[in-house]
Order: structure tokens, then C-alpha cells, then sequence
């Protein structure tokens, strides 16, 4: 199933059926009356969060959604059908975007969370509605109300526990495929990755997901090589494993550049735990891997581990050490119980 995570959507939700304007005309029945029904009230148009998805794909062969209009009144005061709702069901994680792309409407992060994005019209009166003392035969009835039309852009941003950085070839589907069951492509070239992966890494009997993206290069944020878009993915996470390819001519510039392009991102990437990781270590001189984590930790913040995602060196440590991480974090961001009313 091919990756997509931006998709463009018109809805419009049911208009409402017109009110009907009849009188009442049987046989041996000497007084009739208005007896118009009211019409029935038009679809609305929603959107559910479902398990099971982790792609917008199916919004790229389907991008028109419309609810039913409700069906106009009738005679012997029957009211009209109302409208079937419509509803859009998308992956945990999708942000529902106005037409702007930067107007929030709503942010589905939890299975089976519901909203609604267009209101169905409600239905005409019939005549029968306007009957009173002063008014015993109305000749009139109201029209339905519109349905609403809107363009909305929904963006899917992946929900995991730890997200990987680093420049292309630092070894981020390298380490994922040694650790995971996912099977990312992986070359000897730029730019392998060219859409997110997700996989389940267990360490110690506990297990959490890390979500590798594609590549980042100098100038990322004003569109370079693949741009900067994916780091929408690792907006969610709660740790950022930075790996850093120590066998590189200039591990502490290619540090740097992640750095920099992480704060012309925003989004507060840059304030969240990170762990640093000089990757090929294998392929580093006695002397480099001797020198190159102490330097590299003095630009950078907190220490710096030395790992091999090819020959398994340190890959335990590193687990360990995001697990530990992502357990302060969720332990920050849980209530005080404390607190609680109860």
C-alpha cells in the first residue's frame, strides 16, 4: 500500500427538503385544512479515527464526499425522509485542516473519535406549521435550509514513541530493520528512504514504536532534497533518536545541520529529548572512537553513545536508554492523581 499523508477533500453536507403545502380533501369530510408535512433535515457530513490505517491513500481516488438531501414534505401531514450521513473515516493521527492548510478543525488522535464537519439543513415547514386561529388556511411554506460546501486538507502524522534523525545514509533504516520487523529499503545511496516506516521495538519485555522518516539535508526547510515536511511525523513522539554517521569526514557539522534545520522546522522539535548516537562506529579508528563522542557531546546536549546497527554494538544500550526517556516523559505528562477531585 503506497505511503500518503496529505490529501486534499470537497464535502458538502444534505440540504434540508421543502415544507409542503396541501389541504386536506376526502370525501363526506365537509372541513379539510392544511395538512402539509415539514421536510426531513439534510445529512451531515463526519469524520472517525479507525484502527487499521496509516495511510490517506483511499482520499486519492476518492476526494468528493456528499451527504443526502432530505426529501420534502407531503400531504396528510407526512413528514420528509431525512438525509443519510456521510462519514470519512481516517487514520489515528490525521489533523483536519481548512482550506488555509493552517486552520486547525480537529486533531484525531484517538481510536473511534468523532467529528463533525458539516451540518446537514434542516427541513422546510409545511403549511400545517403555520395554521392559527387568525390564519386557518396558509398558502405558504418554507423552502430547506442549504447544505454546507467546504474544502478541507486532511495531514496524517504518525503516532509513535521515538522518531529518528539524521542526514540520508546515517544509518536510521539500518538500525530500524536491526531492531524492528519492519523491512525499510536500504542502499548505498542518498535518499533511500523516501516514506515514513514504522516499527515495534521490544527491549527488557517492553516494547515501543519508533518512527523512521526520510532524510535531512542543509536547506531542507526552504525545499531541498525531500524538504522538511516529514518531521510532521515526528511531531507525537516523545524522545528524538538523533543518529549521526561517525564514519562521515565531519561528524560535528552533520550534527549541527540536523540541529538547524530542526529550528527553522518550529513545531517545538527542537525542545523535546533527544539522544545522540555516533552510528558506524565498526568502521571508526581506535583513535576517532576514542575522541569523536567527547567532542561531539560538548556541542551538543546530554551524552553521546557509540553504536553499530550493523554488527549490534551498542544497539542494547541505545534501546535502553529511549525506554528510559520515553518513561520520564509519559511520567511528566501523566495527571497528578494527587490533583484529582476524587
Amino acid at each position: 500500500m503506497k505511503f500518503l499523508d496529505l490529501a486534499k477533500v470537497h464535502i458538502r453536507s444534505g440540504s434540508g427538503g421543502s415544507g409542503c403545502v396541501s389541504f386536506r380533501r376526502e370525501k363526506y369530510i365537509e372541513y379539510g385544512g392544511p395538512d402539509g408535512g415539514n421536510g426531513g433535515r439534510g445529512g451531515s457530513v463526519w469524520a472517525e479515527a479507525v484502527d487499521g490505517l496509516n495511510t490517506l491513500i483511499d482520499f486519492r481516488y476518492q476526494q468528493h464526499f456528499f451527504a443526502k438531501n432530505g426529501q420534502p414534505g407531503r400531504g396528510q401531514q407526512r413528514t420528509g425522509k431525512d438525509g443519510s450521513d456521510i462519514m470519512l473515516r481516517v487514520p489515528v493521527g490525521t489533523e483536519l485542516l481548512d482550506e488555509d492548510q493552517a486552520t486547525l478543525i480537529a486533531d484525531m488522535i484517538e481510536v473511534g473519535q468523532r467529528v463533525q464537519l458539516a451540518w446537514g439543513g434542516n427541513g422546510g415547514f409545511g403549511n400545517l406549521h403555520f395554521k392559527s386561529a387568525s390564519n386557518q388556511a396558509p398558502r405558504h411554506a418554507n423552502p430547506g435550509q442549504e447544505g454546507v460546501e467546504r474544502t478541507l486538507w486532511l495531514r496524517l502524522k504518525l503516532i509513535a514513541d521515538v522518531g529518528l534523525l539524521g542526514l540520508p545514509n546515517a544509518g536510521k533504516s539500518t538500525f530500524l530493520a536491526a531492531t524492528s520487523n519492519a523491512r525499510p529499503r536500504i542502499a548505498n545511496y542518498p535518499f533511500t528512504t523516501l516514506y515514513p516506516n514504522l516499527g515495534v521495538v521490544g527491549v527488557d519485555g517492553v516494547e515501543f514504536v519508533i518512527a523512521d522518516i526520510p532524510g535531512l539535508i542543509e536547506g531542507a526547510s526552504e525545499g531541498r532534497g525531500l524538504g522538511d515536511l516529514f518531521l510532521g511525523h515526528i511531531e507525537r513522539c516523545a524522545v528524538l533518536l538523533h543518529i549521526v554517521d561517525g564514519s562521515a569526514p565531519d561528524p560535528i557539522k552533520d550534527y549541527e545541520t540536523i540541529i538547524s534545520e530542526l529550528g527553522a522546522y518550529g513545531g517545538g522539535l527542537i525542545d523535546k529529548p533527544r539522544v545522540t548516537v555516533l552510528n558506524k562506529s565498526d568502521a571508526m579508528p581506535d583513535a576517532e572512537r576514542n575522541l569523536a563522542a567527547p567532542m561531539l557531546a560538548e556541542v551538543g546536549t546530554g551524552p553521546v553513545l557509540l553504536m553499530s546497527a550493523v554488527s549490534g554494538e551498542g544497539v542494547t544500550d541505545v534501546l535502553r536508554l529511549l525506554r528510559t526517556q520515553i518513561d520520564a516523559v509519559r511520567l511528566r505528562a501523566a495527571p497528578d492523581m494527587d490533583d484529582q477531585p476524587w
